[in-house]
């Protein structure tokens, strides 16, 4: 049975484990292998890894590091980082790895979803959208090359295209929330969900489970990624790395589901849902 999921999120600069608030000024935070190595003791459900160096300056993906991560991981695995052509997907997918996530490509190629999906199968391409408000603060736009450029398009639009062109799963990327740890966009996430039928997962911003649990009461079967939360603990956020536990993992989903089923039922009974909030 589908359920929601909790993913921590991995970035990489330079071959470390970094951190960033906005997308901007990484902080080195470890040794990325080290954690997924604690990771996997602690049962994640997925994980993700993000080379955000690769796509920014144009090289391709680090496939010694990529086999490195495969062969560590015990869970399922998604890398994405300067990922343009069928081939290199061929290869990422051929050192162990369960889904290859494309970004800047598909904004360029759309049809570049399809191709690879007839090579590594439709439920392994994975579409990031990194996504941040206008400067009047109104229209969600989606951005590329690690939050450089703007493409000016509408997320839901992407995301509609890409499910078109046959991804498996959107991931949705807050620009704004990144790194902030005061919770998800949840009217973003909400638009994107309401607009696609794919699986999705939702990044940036989350701050504590009590954010997951609102996530998953907002969307319902949901991945809910997060970088800090599971690096970072207490106010000065020293490093440490963390992830609930099974008992914690299944009463937080359990509950915020419950939510989540109240609220549709209000819904297609013409009442209002509970309130939402984006924090």
């Amino acid at each position: 049975m589908l359920r929601p999921r909790i993913i921590p999120c991995l970035l990489v600069h330079n071959g470390g484990l970094v951190k960033t608030v906005r997308f901007k000024e990484p902080k080195y935070v470890g040794d990325p292998i080290n954690a997924v190595k604690i990771f996997n003791e602690k049962e994640a459900d997925e994980l993700i890894v993000l080379d955000i160096d690769a796509t920014s300056q144009s090289t391709e993906p680090n496939f010694r590091l990529i086999a490195q991560f495969a062969a560590e991981c015990r869970m399922p695995l998604c890398y994405g980082g300067g990922v343009k052509t069928v081939e290199q997907a061929k290869r990422i997918i051929g050192l162990g790895v369960e889904k290859v996530a494309i970004s800047s490509a598909v904004l360029d190629n759309p049809r570049l979803v399809s191709m690879i999906g007839k090579e590594i199968g439709s439920q392994s391409v994975v579409v990031v959208l990194d996504v941040e408000k206008d400067f009047l603060g109104r229209d969600y736009e989606v951005w590329t090359h690690n939050g450089q450029r703007n493409t000016g398009k509408s997320p839901v639009h992407v995301a509609r295209e890409a499910e078109a062109f046959g991804a498996g799963e959107i991931v949705i990327n807050s620009v704004d929330k990144d790194g902030e740890m005061k919770g998800y966009d949840l009217e973003l996430a909400r638009k994107v969900r309401e607009a696609i039928r794919l699986p999705m997962t939702v990044l940036g911003g989350a701050g504590s489970l009590a954010d997951i649990g609102e996530l998953i009461t907002t969307c319902g079967i949901v991945g809910a990624a997060a970088g800090s939360l599971f690096v970072f603990k207490g106010t000065y956020r020293a490093v440490l790395i963390s992830y609930p536990g099974q008992a914690q993992k299944e009463a937080l989903i359990h509950g915020a589901w419950s939510v989540y089923g109240v609220n549709q039922v209000r819904v297609a009974m013409g009442q209002n849902s509970a309130p939402r909030t984006n924090e």
